[in-house]
């Protein structure tokens, strides 16, 4: 009886150690390369350790690995902080000869599409940041030196019709009744004034009219007083070179027509925004001149 329940144990006892095999791991893997201590493909569960090398002097390296290589990052480029601007020569309300060359050079690389008028507004602002784009330099909107180096290595010192052209539109024909005599002839089509003596336009320049809440009157006038210094009564703002020829309403130059151009109007006198241009008509046009407004 013990003989056979020995006999009877084996079976059992082995069959227990199957089944604990089974329980202990899953599939196993193959490790190769690093992984391996050898090289040769021994096979480990990968839930167990790779065990350690053999013998005094550990396996053979592998001949066809490759070490590994060390992940070298690709250096950055160093930050460059922006070019200083620095002082400024020109900026926005600046007036004068400078301005005026500025505004013909920037003219001769299709940056500038007025004619001079010698002061610096919106459209001069924006005619220098797009040459500073071009150039790469800040886009202040004014000129420091390094945009105004740039800019004369580039362009040609301009001719005295390009910096003193007449008016920024052509005149067109003249009113018939500014043909005789010494005449302040004003067009309402063209926006310009032109000073006109028998028949001859002597200079020319642009104007801007009243609102359509105070309109500029129509007609033949005669120029009534003048006065150089000039302010209103009426609104408290400079008239500077101001030849009255209807009531109030006179041909005078206007600084917000020279900085913000035809975005304004006026309340009923002729602005001009060249300011050469009107002081040498204030002083050639006496009292009694005829003005003509022709629409």
């Amino acid at each position: 009886m013990q003989r056979s329940s020995g006999r009877r144990t084996a079976p059992a006892m082995a069959a227990v150690l199957v089944v604990a095999a089974l329980a202990v791991g899953c599939r196993p893997v193959t490790v190769t390369g690093a992984g391996a201590p050898d090289g040769k493909g021994a096979r480990y569960a990968p839930t167990t350790p790779a065990p350690p090398p053999l013998g005094r002097h550990g396996p053979p390296a592998h001949r066809h690995s490759a070490p590994a290589r060390p992940h070298h990052t690709a250096p950055r480029a160093p930050h460059r902080a922006p070019r200083a601007a620095g002082p400024r020569l020109m900026a926005p309300g600046s007036q004068g000869a400078r301005v005026r060359e500025l505004q013909a050079r920037l003219a001769q690389l299709g940056l500038f599409d007025r004619s001079p008028t010698g002061s610096y507004a919106a459209v001069t602002t924006s005619a220098v940041r797009a040459f500073q784009r071009r150039q790469g330099l800040p886009r202040t909107g004014a000129v420091q030196p390094a945009a105004w180096l740039a800019l004369r290595s580039q362009t040609r010192r301009p001719s005295h019709a390009e910096l003193y052209p007449p008016t920024t539109r052509p005149v067109g024909a003249l009113d018939p009744r500014c043909m005789r005599g010494r005449v302040i002839c004003i067009s309402k089509r063209s926006n310009t004034l032109a000073w006109v003596v028998d028949g001859r336009v002597v200079s020319a320049m642009d104007v801007r009219f009243g609102s359509q809440y105070t309109p500029t009157r129509e007609g033949t006038f005669a120029l009534t007083f003048k006065s150089r210094h000039h302010v209103s009564t009426l609104y408290h703002t400079a008239m500077p070179y101001a030849m009255f020829f209807s009531g109030g309403q006179a041909v005078h130059y206007s600084a917000d027509f020279a900085a913000r151009g035809y975005r304004g109007a006026s309340h009923g006198c002729v602005n001009v925004r060249d300011k050469e241009k009107v002081a040498a008509l204030f002083d050639a046009a006496r009292k009694g001149t005829k003005v003509v407004i022709s629409r």
